[in-house]
């Protein structure tokens, strides 16, 4: 729900007057993987929105991962000013993540040399953040995270989204009980501001699918969207083995998992299930959100362990499963139904609790206007000023 202390946006614009007297602040907006790339879009098209903002677009990581489905979208909307390639392809597993880190850190500093920007952006806590934060920030360049003091176990990602709360000089959190994380991390109070999550932007407009693209994916009663949390592949596909047999009887709309350690054994579980399931490698973030609003309509459930499960779905008034400990701990819509275990018995249990007491629209994110807040911030926050850079521990 939203609180009294969401001000308006365009409240009290105090824009810095090295951006409008000399040249716009250019603002370097760091995507590096599908779903967050959801999550920046509408902060990218408030941030050129701004004349006093430019945006500067920076693809890396998994985009660039071929077939790189999603790096297409990312130039069908905006102009890429660079890209920063990691990970490849056939090389996966925690070490494989740090070296591909420590390949982005290196590219990242390039990069931001030739572009330079006076803001990095980076959402998050996946790889790709981190790698661009520390470059950023021990370059001396202005880091400005979304969704830090948030918890979720995933697979090292509790770890890195603190690590990049430390590494950043503006925090951008979506709920008031994350800014309160980040201010015990020893975070100074004029450096939070409440934006709410950028993935309630646009919700409220959403028209669900028409019945053909909705026939197209195969009528679902069910949406699967469940990514490895870093165990061997054959515990991975054991898991989600566990998780499709507990929806063996509904029609299955199965999205392709994200690229953490643990994909191989999830793609085994899921290229082998029935007929009933019907996998897709992509789906655009505007036809997800389309099928889930339509899904909830008809009745049905998104089942897996991703951060739209808990955010972007009971928004769009669908029932939501999240399944195992990938999201433990993280703030949810009210709808949201939690199963600890990736077993059957369990799972089934949950779809059927979900489907049945109905789906609730509450929730802590905001008000669907976080990419202007954030606009905003960028242009209130001084990096200019002397010392910005420089991180101190808050008494």
């Amino acid at each position: 729900m939203i609180g009294d202390g969401w001000a308006n946006p365009e409240d009290e614009r105090r824009v810095d007057s090295r951006a409008t007297s000399e040249r716009p602040r250019r603002v370097a907006v760091v995507t590096g993987s599908r779903a967050e790339f959801g999550l920046l879009t509408p902060v990218m098209r408030a941030v050129a929105d701004r004349p006093e903002l430019e945006l500067l677009v920076v693809a890396a990581g998994s985009h660039l991962v071929q077939p790189a489905l999603t790096f297409r979208d990312v130039k069908a909307l905006f102009e890429v000013s660079d890209t920063v390639p990691m990970q490849t392809v056939g090389r996966v597993g925690r070490l494989h993540d740090a070296e591909a880190t420590g390949k982005g850190i290196a590219r990242f500093a390039r990069g931001f040399e030739r572009l330079a920007p006076d803001w990095v952006v980076v959402l998050g806590d996946r790889i790709e953040a981190f790698a661009a934060a520390s470059a950023a920030s021990i370059g001396g360049i202005a880091v400005a995270h979304l969704h830090g003091g948030d918890i979720a176990e995933g697979v090292a990602d509790e770890a890195m989204r603190h690590a990049i709360t430390k590494l950043s000089h503006l925090h951008l959190p979506a709920t008031e009980t994350s800014a309160a994380r980040i201010r015990r991390m020893g975070e100074p109070e004029g450096r939070i501001v409440v934006v709410g999550s950028p993935a309630i932007d646009g919700l409220a407009a959403v028209e669900p699918l028409d019945d053909a693209a909705w026939s197209d994916l195969g009528d679902p009663t069910v949406v699967l969207s469940f990514h490895p949390i870093g165990r061997s592949d054959e515990a991975e596909e054991h898991a989600a083995t566990k998780v499709l047999s507990a929806i063996e009887s509904e029609r299955v709309l199965a999205l392709h998992p994200n690229f953490d350690p643990g994909r191989d054994g999830v793609m085994r579980a899921l290229l082998s299930s029935p007929g009933s399931v019907k996998v897709v490698e992509h789906l655009r973030r505007d036809v997800f959100v389309r099928a889930v609003k339509r899904l909830g309509m008809e009745g049905g459930v998104v089942v897996g362990n991703s951060s739209a499960g808990l955010i972007e779905v009971p928004a769009l008034g669908c029932g939501s499963v999240d399944v195992g400990s990938r999201q433990a701990g993280r703030e949810a819509g009210g709808s949201v139904v939690r199963v600890d275990h990736e077993t059957a018995v369990r799972v089934r249990e949950a779809v059927a609790k979900a489907r049945s007491s109905g789906a609730s629209s509450t929730h802590p994110f905001g008000d669907g206007l976080a990419g202007v807040r954030v606009a905003r911030a960028l242009c209130d926050v001084n990096p200019f000023e002397p010392g910005f850079a420089r991180k101190r521990w808050a008494d």
